[in-house]
């Protein structure tokens, strides 16, 4: 039997290579080298850079995908670029290549599919893998991610973390240029975006969900003080506890773009500036069964229920494919002062609590 990996030791060789998303080629390497010494049955290069591994069992059963993301972020710090894994992403890596090491030689059913996906944070990594046909055959996907301090304690662990649906994108205004000294002859879109964002920010949704549409970008006008300015756009950040509730707000964010420059003489359109994220669709038997994993590694007394999360590409995989059961745990590792900050750092002896609950998980349907 293939020898068991080292989280810590996995963890330590990944935290050495920080790549951007798409870019983690030397990552890969490494992560597909160690697959096909344990055994598995491995394909690279999977919508991009990802890596998939497969060891299947000798009996019918479901197809398990157990998920980690590999890249990392980037920074300007003091003027320098640099690349940091300040998401914790090398130690979910690390965590499901040690998983599938004490896997080896267990799996006695159906098929066990580990997937280390690129470009989480680029948004784009999900859809790639997904249409390289990584979901073909899946019954059900297992992901999980380090959590802050904000979120729960050392040692504890997160049965569900719950991400919001979230979009990004521009109110963007044409109006018409003009001297200042006649603004009766222009079309002043500072003027216009002051009302769309005024006018977003009264819009009003079920109170009982959670929910923001807040501007974070205003970006108008030129060099010159005294020219009407004819071209503008206000950035937006959203967020929604529910996949519906997204699809209602941007409806009618839309309308209140579109109406309120007309209003003033001026057209006004929506651009995205990236993918809807979907928020998450937990099947609530799997999650259970998670929960009851988490006590088994670390005591009901250290199982936390649940936290928000931000967003995550994860959830295009049951977005995509309706019949597949997902769920999405925590680790607890005192990770601060929070995650996506470069001095962000953890305690790496809380890992091996995210190996036994991935291995567990896999040995209930798989073993």
């Amino acid at each position: 039997m293939a020898q068991e990996l080292d989280v810590i030791k996995v963890w330590e060789d990944l935290h050495k290579t920080p790549e951007l998303g798409f870019e983690e080629h030397e990552t890969a390497k490494y992560i597909a080298e160690h697959l096909t010494a344990l055994g598995y049955e491995v394909e690279t290069g999977v919508g991009g850079t990802g890596v998939v591994g497969v060891i299947k069992g000798e009996e019918e059963g479901p197809c398990l995908m157990l998920r980690a993301d590999m890249d990392a972020l980037p920074f300007t710090i003091n003027g320098e670029k640099k690349v940091i894994h300040a998401c914790g992403h090398d130690s979910h890596s690390a965590m499901l290549l040690a998983a599938a090491s004490r896997l080896v030689g267990k799996v006695k059913r159906g098929k066990l599919k580990v997937l280390f996906q690129q470009g989480e944070e680029t948004l784009f990594g999900a859809m790639s893998v997904i249409k390289a046909g990584v979901l073909e055959d899946v019954d059900l996907a297992l992901g999980l991610h380090i959590r802050p301090v904000q979120d729960c304690a050392d040692g504890q662990m997160v049965g569900a973390v719950c991400h919001t649906s979230s979009a990004q994108f521009k109110a963007k205004v044409t109006g018409r240029a003009a001297h200042g000294s006649r603004p009766h002859l222009g079309v002043n879109c500072a003027e216009v975006l002051a009302a769309i964002v005024q006018n977003i920010a009264m819009l009003k949704f079920d109170p009982a969900l959670a929910w923001s549409c807040k501007c974070t970008k205003i970006e108008v006008g030129g060099a010159a003080i005294n020219i009407i300015p004819d071209k503008g756009y206000a950035a937006f950040d959203t967020r929604a506890e529910t996949n519906p509730l997204m699809k209602e707000i941007l409806e009618r964010v839309r309308v209140c773009i579109e109406n309120t420059a007309a209003a003033y003489g001026a057209t006004g359109e929506m651009e995205f500036m990236g993918p809807v994220l979907p928020a998450c669709e937990y099947d609530d038997a799997l999650t259970a069964e998670v929960a009851e994993c988490i006590k088994e590694v670390v005591g009901e007394e250290n199982f936390v229920p649940s936290c928000g999360g931000g967003g995550e590409d994860f959830h295009f995989f049951k977005n995509q494919k309706p019949s597949l059961r997902v769920a999405y745990f925590g680790v607890g590792c005192d990770c601060k002062p929070g995650l996506h900050n470069p001095e962000m750092a953890f305690n790496p002896q809380a890992l091996p609590n995210g190996v036994a609950v991935l291995e567990k998980m896999a040995m209930r349907y798989l073993g």
